[in-house]
């Protein structure tokens, strides 16, 4: 499904408001964690196609599961069939995610009693797994390449009799998510920590009941943020249910966008996005290892924006639905463009002008789709596959629809 979309703005009317849904990131851990323990209860769960992913496949009883394009899902699930299931499964997905590597995860795992065989490729799904119950000890990963290989050991960690103790090796990527990890842990009442680079987790076999409410999605809300920096200067939107205080690594696009202009008030449950002033710089740079979720909203809010930028610590993206830096390079470019970029970095020059009713392609990839929607506020332009929202946000368009017209 191409949408094709005319040149837009912001409808005129005050206190336009938005409710988004619930977070995938949170989401997902927490289906996981209700996987180990029964009596936790889920409130305002993501309706994102990964979490369905990951809700059917913890519940499938066949011996295969197949969770399409889920990253979270295959590096959370292969976790939890090693280390918590007395069964054998095969767990794949698809062509992309059968190119994304999984192998510091597998090791790690077979390092601890774990039986996991490549059915294919050394290092890469799908995977063979000859479930156990775990005992767990004492491991070294290497911090640099996923958070998500991390997040999947703390969360199985506390079904060890023995608990875990992992050690970090290297830079840590993705901070933030880790820090979600500890943080829903610790909120269940397991004992879990973090020092000097090591964290360790007790063995729990049980919790006492709990609901946990799950806070809706900030890498979603950052396309309108995307949105409200574009548009002049006194518009206004409201994203109900976001709180200043969040486990999400990616509330710090509220800070980010600053830079553009924009002030956040948060407000009793809901925050209101104000577009107070003009960027003060025409240059924007930032490190965005703790937040790589980020980069293609950010990089198309400054090309809109005829600002130069440059934005490092990316080297995970060339590893996620698609090779980003690839994608953006390519998408930017055809819209004139002149893109710059290396194994972890992109570099944007001042667009003097965008081209318009330029097809974006979106390289299967969702963020790809809702990064670029925004420009639509400058000049029209047609978004290929647009049905790609679906993994992360489902009902982006309407949203989109709900605030714009032509």
């Amino acid at each position: 499904m191409n949408i094709q979309l005319k040149k837009r703005h912001l409808k005129s009317e005050h206190n336009l408001v938005l409710t988004i849904g619930g977070s995938k990131s949170e989401t997902n851990r927490l289906l996981l964690l209700q996987a180990l323990y029964p009596s936790l209860q889920i409130e305002n769960a993501s309706p994102s196609r990964d979490s369905e992913a990951m809700y059917k496949g913890l519940h499938n009883t066949d011996r295969l599961i197949h969770i399409g394009d889920a990253g979270t899902a295959m590096r959370f699930l292969t976790a939890y069939y090693t280390a918590c299931c007395n069964r054998d499964v095969l767990l794949t997905g698809s062509e992309r995610m059968q190119e994304r590597p999984i192998g510091i995860l597998v090791d790690a795992l077979r390092k601890i009693g774990g039986t996991i065989h490549y059915d294919r490729n050394e290092g890469f799904p799908p995977l063979y797994i000859q479930g156990n119950r775990l005992q767990g000890g004492t491991l070294s990963i290497n911090a640099h390449v996923s958070s998500q290989y991390i997040s999947a050991l703390l969360l199985v960690a506390p079904s060890f009799p023995k608990g875990l103790t992992l050690h970090l090796e290297g830079e840590i990527t993705s901070f933030p998510y880790l820090n979600m990890t500890l943080s829903l842990l610790n909120e269940l009442g397991i004992v879990a920590s973090f020092e000097d680079n090591t964290f360790y987790v007790n063995y729990t076999p049980d919790i006492a009941p709990k609901t946990v409410v799950v806070e809706p999605d900030w890498s979603s809300a950052s396309y309108f943020y995307s949105i409200v920096a574009i548009s002049p200067v006194g518009t206004s939107l409201i994203l109900n249910h976001y709180k200043e205080k969040s486990l999400q690594g990616d509330r710090i696009v509220a800070d980010i966008y600053q830079a553009f202009g924009i002030k956040t008030i948060f407000q009793e449950d809901r925050i209101l996005i104000l577009k107070e002033r003009e960027p003060l710089s025409t240059i924007f740079s930032y490190n965005l290892m703790d937040c790589p979720d980020l980069a293609q909203t950010i990089a198309v809010t400054c090309f809109a924006l005829k600002m130069e930028c440059f934005l490092s610590g990316l080297h995970t993206l060339n590893i996620k639905e698609t090779n980003r830096l690839e994608a953006l390079k390519k998408e930017l470019t055809k819209l004139g463009g002149e893109v710059r970029i290396s194994e972890e970095e992109i570099w944007i020059g001042n667009s003097r002008k965008i081209r318009s009713n330029v097809a974006i392609d979106t390289y299967n990839d969702h963020r790809m789709a809702m990064a670029f929607a925004p420009l639509s506020l400058m000049v029209p332009i047609t978004i290929n596959q647009a049905e790609v929202v679906e993994k992360s946000f489902p009902d982006f368009w309407q949203q989109f629809e709900t605030i714009t017209e032509e």
